[in-house]
């Protein structure tokens, strides 16, 4: 982790003000991890050929020499990282600085010189790069992103539950309108960070390997006698990732575009939520708990402020902002490809992070809310008028005259009391046991199937999702 003074003097928040909250998101992200998800592709790819019968220059490796070289690639330490990037300053490329390094690991090995030329046979360096983005981008969706978002989803669904009977006015259009209650509108924003949890959760990547532009002319070349889309296949399946037979120079980004737009639509979702629980606190519908030294306001000590909230929201947006333009970027390359997609790609972990940032955010923002039933029922008490919908649907049912426009008379921009109600049902030529009914119901009983709408629900259990590539 960054020290403090290194967090003070960085560029970015997400490595500086934020960087103690992202610390998995940057092991995922981060140029080491990269360095290292690049080794252990090299690494395995000349395990690979060395169990190639045809490819009789390369002797078959030691069971122990496959073990150590596995070991290392996949727990590559901060030194080798710093080595590589040593190699590429004179290099000037990345790739092949790790290709150079991986030969001097080899050559410690004992591997002579002759074999430690099949590092990086016949590959161009999107064939090392594509998989190693991809499975960058699997372990920060599986173990920083999706962690943060089950949390969510487990707090969200929590609240309905516990919130399911409170009555609450709603509002469209900012007006009040038919009662529902917390817990069911909870219960929506529960069901929608579900489904669109799920997409992510379930989102599978690509990978191809077939040389310089993707038609194994290389491997070919040097081996016509092995069937390497067979040998392709088997390579890239190894990592977890579908094998993408057709490809140019590079794998085209299709399917991160794809998770892309399912964290944009997450995050599009989660938006709306904070705007609505921004809005229940305004109304006071909401309360937040204080913490004891934290200041709302430079001036105003009595305000309690949803930051948690606005902060999410913020960078929300940031990331969508990323994620829409890497999803649109990343999948357009001029012919084989070009080096623009190399630089947008190292941004992934950024558009992420922003995710995974207001993630935090949201949670710790519900940890400190709670329901204000009180406020609530007052609301209800001054808003008798949204009666008015159930009133004039059981006068429809006994086919009364003109039930819309005569509710509409008596309440539209009128306040309405209880008595002006109760008066208006008295009078209408229903059957007795109707009017009855009508007359008991209040704003706070109006609530249809709402409780029971947030009850069913349940919490949505991140668990039944399916996980991909394991």
């Amino acid at each position: 982790m960054n020290s403090a003074r290194q967090r003070l003097q960085a560029l970015s928040p997400l490595d500086g003000r934020y960087a103690p909250e992202l610390t998995r998101f940057a092991q995922a992200f981060s140029e080491q991890s990269l360095i290292q998800k690049r080794v252990r592709v090299e690494v395995e790819w000349f395990i690979a050929l060395s169990d190639l019968e045809a490819v009789d220059s390369l002797a078959p490796l030691s069971g122990q020499d496959r073990k150590d070289l596995s070991a290392w690639s996949t727990s590559l330490s901060v030194e080798d990282a710093e080595a590589v990037k040593a190699i590429e300053a004179q290099t000037n490329h990345d790739v092949k600085a790790v290709e150079y390094f991986v030969k001097t690991k080899l050559a410690g090995l004992g591997i002579d010189e002759s074999s430690r030329e099949f590092v990086h046979f016949a590959c161009t360096s999107e064939d090392i790069n594509n998989i190693s983005h991809a499975l960058m981008l699997h372990e920060g969706i599986q173990e920083a992103w999706l962690p943060l978002a089950d949390r969510v989803l487990s707090q969200i669904g929590a609240l309905a539950q516990r919130y399911a009977s409170i009555p609450m006015l709603s509002h469209t259009h900012g007006q009040p309108a038919t009662p529902t209650t917390l817990g069911k509108e909870l219960a929506v924003f529960a069901a929608r960070l579900a489904r669109q949890r799920d997409e992510v959760a379930s989102a599978r990547q690509a990978g191809k390997f077939n040389g310089a532009v993707g038609t194994y002319g290389a491997h070919v070349a040097a081996f016509p006698e092995v069937d390497w889309e067979e040998e392709s296949r088997r390579f890239v399946e190894s990592f977890g990732l579908d094998w993408n037979p057709l490809t140019t120079q590079i794998e085209p980004h299709d399917r991160m575009a794809e998770l892309f737009g399912s964290v944009v639509r997450y995050n599009t979702v989660l938006i709306d939520f904070c705007r609505d629980i921004w809005s229940y606190i305004s109304l006071s519908y909401l309360r937040q708990r204080t913490v004891a030294g934290e200041v709302g306001s430079s001036t105003m000590p009595h305000k309690v402020n949803p930051i948690h909230f606005e902060n999410a929201e913020a960078n929300l947006q940031l990331s969508n902002a990323l994620l829409e333009h890497l999803a649109t970027k990343l999948m357009v390359s001029r012919l084989q490809r070009d080096l623009s997609d190399s630089s947008a790609i190292r941004n992934v972990g950024v558009a992420l992070g922003y995710s995974g940032l207001a993630l935090s955010s949201v949670l710790k923002g519900l940890d400190r809310i709670e329901a204000n039933p009180e406020a609530m029922a007052e609301d209800l008490k001054q808003n008798w008028g949204v009666l008015a919908e159930a009133i004039q649907t059981v006068m429809r049912r006994y086919g009364q005259e003109r039930p819309y426009e005569r509710l509409k008379e008596l309440t539209r921009g009128h306040v309405i009391t209880e008595k002006d109600i109760r008066s208006f049902i008295a009078g209408l030529d229903l059957p007795e046991e109707e009017k009855a009914r009508l007359s008991e119901l209040t704003p706070a009983t109006y609530l249809g199937l709402a409780e029971h709408l947030a009850r069913i629900s349940g919490t949505p259990d991140p668990n039944q999702a399916s996980q991909p590539n394991d």
